[in-house]
């Protein structure tokens, strides 16, 4: 009776231990197992989940813009008095719904090269109006003009133009014409062939950006999505310097099993540069934890701020030794248009750029630009890629239409946010497939060395009771 106990008690504190040990061996075998497995499928290639959602993502994307709606054109252009703006949207458009296209790959140097077809489609129930909507904007083609053509006896001929087209310093414009293109009353006047289609996305239905050519991650799953070149070029001749090189990913995914303390790189074709994105936090996003990161604001600064900036610096800048803030020229990028970049309503801008304009309101919450990724895949979840496009606007003394001025505005036209988010069905299938069993791994390990760990503790003690007892 007394053996059979004993051997009873060590037998339950030996199948403890047996659980113990095996819940601890589960551990680092269960996360490799995960390992193996996620690292196979983020490769882009066919067959794995990140190629399929890579050709076309199932999660549809947004372009929302609001457009800043000058409301005292004739006081600017008389007395140069301070742009007084009002914004008007969402005006929404359905976009990046197209399958990247002339995909080729590369299974020598483990590249995949392709096409990102551009397409737009309205949106109705998510805007605040019509494509028929009509606002007061600057007339882009006037004010520009004396900046790509610097000359007296030039400025002096394309003034005769603008006064014969009837054209002046603003203009009043539908959504869809000051968005898509409309014909242009005084570049239809030079004599020389010239596009005379103006619009800030023109053109842009029936184009193609790229060729974009990424690394599939076959022979390094670290390198999972990083761009190798875009057109053909390794860098962005905009720029000299590290500022000009093309780092990071498109931004749809990256290299598993995330970091927090890394930053992630994105290379953005429509302002010509690379930028960087920082931990901002873990949020729960439809039953799914993911890692947010935010674009600091320190990524527009300027030199005096942020050294690193120094490169992104040119010489026609607003202020002589470009240290306003807040902004980033992209002229050299557009073919010679004074274009500027910034975050929304001039957010963490410099207070010389919101000097000569009335009615903007920035608010980080609302015009800052993040991502929202999935730390063990790697793959974007949510974003919100937000970003305002201005137009520097200088006297001219030979154009009758600026030359009134008496100061340089920095004149914000719209301002985008390009965004998007996981549905509920796409959510539920990722914690089904992902999510859940990750948790359930873990959960049998923590139950197997508790469970293990309790009988034996408890068994042993129970055993050497009895021992005790019996010599007693």
């Amino acid at each position: 009776m007394g053996c059979s106990r004993n051997c009873g008690l060590i037998t339950g504190a030996v199948i403890g231990a047996v659980l113990a040990v095996f819940g601890g061996i589960l551990m680092p075998v269960g996360d490799i197992v995960i390992e193996s497995a996620i690292k196979k499928e983020v490769v882009l290639e066919e067959g794995t989940v990140a190629y399929k959602n890579w050709i076309k993502a199932d999660i549809p994307v947004y372009r929302q813009i609001w457009i800043f709606d000058v409301q005292n054109p004739e006081e600017v252009a008389v007395n140069s008095s301070n742009i007084k703006l009002k914004q008007k949207g969402p005006y929404t458009y359905r976009v990046r719904y197209l399958a990247k296209e002339n995909i080729t790959h590369d299974h020598e140097n483990n590249t995949v090269s392709f096409i990102e077809p551009n397409g737009a489609i309205f949106v109705p129930s998510l805007s605040a109006g019509t494509e028929n909507d009509t606002v007061t904007v600057l007339n882009m083609a006037v004010v520009a003009a004396p900046q790509l053509y610097p000359s007296a006896f030039v400025q002096s001929v394309l003034n005769s133009l603008i006064k014969k087209s009837k054209s002046s310093m603003f203009q009043r414009r539908t959504v869809k014409e000051l968005l898509w293109g409309y014909k242009d009353p005084f570049l239809s006047l030079v004599p020389y062939p010239i596009d005379a289609t103006v619009g800030l996305f023109y053109p842009y239905n029936n184009t193609a950006d790229g060729v974009f050519r990424v690394f599939t991650g076959k022979d390094n799953v670290s390198k999972v999505g990083i761009i190798d070149s875009y057109k053909g070029q390794k860098r962005m001749s905009a720029w000299e310097s590290y500022c000009g090189m093309i780092n990071g990913t498109e931004g749809a995914s990256f290299a598993p099993f995330l970091d927090k303390n890394r930053a992630l790189q994105i290379f953005a074709p429509d302002i010509c540069r690379s930028i960087t994105l920082v931990f901002g936090g873990e949020i729960n996003l439809k039953g799914i934890t993911v890692f947010r990161f935010v674009l600091p604001s320190k990524a527009f600064a300027s030199p005096v701020q942020n050294p690193d900036n120094t490169c992104f610096c040119i010489e026609k800048v607003i202020s002589n030794n470009c240290t306003y803030y807040g902004v980033l020229d992209v002229s050299k990028c557009n073919e010679g248009k004074p274009v500027y970049v910034s975050l929304p309503h001039f957010l963490y801008a410099s207070p010389e750029v919101h000097s000569t304009i009335e009615g903007l309101h920035p608010n980080p919450e609302e015009h800052s630009t993040y991502l929202d990724v999935e730390p063990i895949t790697g793959f974007t979840l949510q974003f919100a890629k937000r970003l305002q496009v201005n137009l520097l606007v200088k006297p001219a003394k030979k154009i009758e239409a600026l030359k009134k001025l008496k100061k340089l505005y920095l004149v914000p036209l719209i301002w985008i946010n390009e965004t998007a988010s996981i549905d509920e069905k796409n959510a539920e299938i990722f914690r089904n497939k992902v999510t859940a069993n990750i948790n359930l791994l873990g959960l049998v390990e923590m139950v197997l060395l508790i469970v293990g760990g309790i009988m034996f503790v408890v068994f042993m003690i129970s055993y050497c009771a009895c021992k005790s007892k019996k010599a007693k």
